[in-house]
């Protein structure tokens, strides 16, 4: 039914596909001193290793290796939505007419950013795109055949926060997946809820959130009893809910006064554990207000005319880069979750000068991990050995190969894992055992 506006993920698949790099060439650099206008942990470490760099507060420029984390994150959730739902991808616009929010009464929402067309036309930045993806689906939409329809994108929003904080967890500019399904019923609408819920699951496991995220009971608002979000534990979050580890469900606590049991097995709030947690997506049924403000209908197989059921599903991308950087992050710097992490193996040298095999062998065993598409990240940097294993550390690869005199004199390499303290010399023909 629509001809797909993409971005054009070109450059971006090449990018990923990029199997290796010399740190040498890496434009940006990596900083001693923690930026000291950041408070939180994920903007300090990301800003100190070189994947972010902040223009304001809640607007951050993505680095290099920032920029290959966040497109890993977006493919990872990409590729969930369109084969476990089979939504489809667009592009809409950043631009918004205010008339389409005078419709839906959102016009005053303090969060939009406004601004004029020459010509005198008021317009506001996109903070959700409700108010453009129902006119959209208008031009479409005409018989019941055409549902259920889901459609997705990928996003920049921007959303005028008093208080952005928390760095790339609370921002003014974010990237963000949202998509928008549109039903028949209620029944088909349900059905398509639960599968959402389930690929968001999947998801999660997949950056390394699953076991420290919970499916979340808050209020619905005026649309239904309740809606869902997905809450990654973290005393950087901005929520607090209470937790119950029997159903690994959770409640927010905004919501308690609706509720006085856990929804799953209605164990008392007062069995259940509060904790604090981040906000990293949500799922949320319209109903009808927002087919209804646009006269959005389709032709039952009666022919009679009805409104569309919508429903809306938002997953912050780099909201998750931020959360992921939070959660799996010690007192040297970054671990990344294999999925995730700009390159798969960090590979270091040290006493070129006194051997000049070192770099021989270097390039070799670079050559052959990247062949056999295993990404590395060479440090060839004309450093101390102790600056490179500091460096290695905050950028948090999932692998760390050293190369040096003393390995080559045994004819081994030493590999250590970024998340386990035991070094391991192997021999470089046993290496792919361990990379996997």
């Amino acid at each position: 039914m629509f001809k797909l506006s993409t971005l054009d993920w070109t450059t971006v698949v090449f990018w990923l596909k990029m199997a290796g790099m010399h740190q040498s060439e890496l434009f940006t650099q990596i900083r001693r001193e923690a930026p000291s206008d950041e408070m939180a942990t994920n903007a300090e470490l990301l800003i100190r290793a070189g994947f972010v760099h902040k223009e304001l507060a809640g607007v951050y420029s993505y680095l290099p290796l920032g920029y290959r984390v966040l497109m890993k994150i977006a493919n990872l959730v990409r590729e969930e939505i369109t084969h476990s739902l089979g939504a489809q991808e667009v592009l809409m616009s950043s631009l918004h007419p205010l008339e389409n929010y005078q419709k839906t009464g959102r016009d005053k929402i303090d969060v939009l950013f406004h601004t004029e067309l020459s010509s005198g036309g008021e317009l506001v930045l996109g903070q959700s795109h409700e108010e453009i993806v129902v006119p959209l689906v208008k031009g479409f939409l005409t018989s019941y055949r055409d549902l259920p329809l889901g459609v997705f994108q990928i996003q920049t929003k921007f959303r005028n926060e008093k208080r952005a904080k928390s760095g790339l967890m609370r921002g003014r500019e974010f990237l963000m997946k949202d998509l928008y399904s549109f039903h028949q019923n209620e029944a088909d609408f349900d059905s398509y809820y639960d599968k959402v819920r389930a690929a968001y699951t999947r998801i999660f496991e997949a950056v390394g959130l699953g076991d420290t995220t919970y499916f979340t009971y808050a209020s619905g608002g005026t649309f239904s009893d309740y809606s869902h979000e997905f809450q990654t534990l973290t005393e950087a979050g901005e929520d607090n809910i209470l937790v119950c580890e029997k159903c690994h469900l959770a409640v927010n606590e905004e919501f308690t006064e609706k509720q006085t049991t856990c929804p799953g097995c209605e164990a008392p709030f007062a069995n259940l554990e509060k904790r604090r947690a981040l906000e990293v997506a949500n799922i949320f049924p319209l109903k009808t207000k927002f087919s209804s403000a646009f006269s959005l209908t389709y032709r039952d197989e009666q022919g009679e005319e009805k409104l569309a059921i919508m429903g809306c599903y938002g997953l912050g991308i780099s909201r998750l880069l931020g959360a992921i950087a939070e959660i799996h992050s010690d007192d040297k710097g970054l671990i990344w979750p294999e999925k995730v992490a700009p390159f798969k193996v960090h590979l270091l040298t040290f006493g070129e000068a006194k051997d000049p095999n070192v770099l021989e062998r270097a390039e070799k065993l670079y050559d052959k991990l990247t062949t056999d598409g295993h990404e590395v990240l060479w440090d060839d940097r004309e450093v101390s050995a102790g600056e490179k294993m500091a460096g290695a550390d905050l950028i948090g690869l999932p692998y760390r190969i050293v190369i040096s005199p003393k390995t080559l004199a045994e004819s081994k390499v030493e590999l250590k894992l970024r998340r386990e303290s035991d070094v391991k010399l192997i021999p470089e023909d046993k290496l792919c055992n361990y990379l996997g």
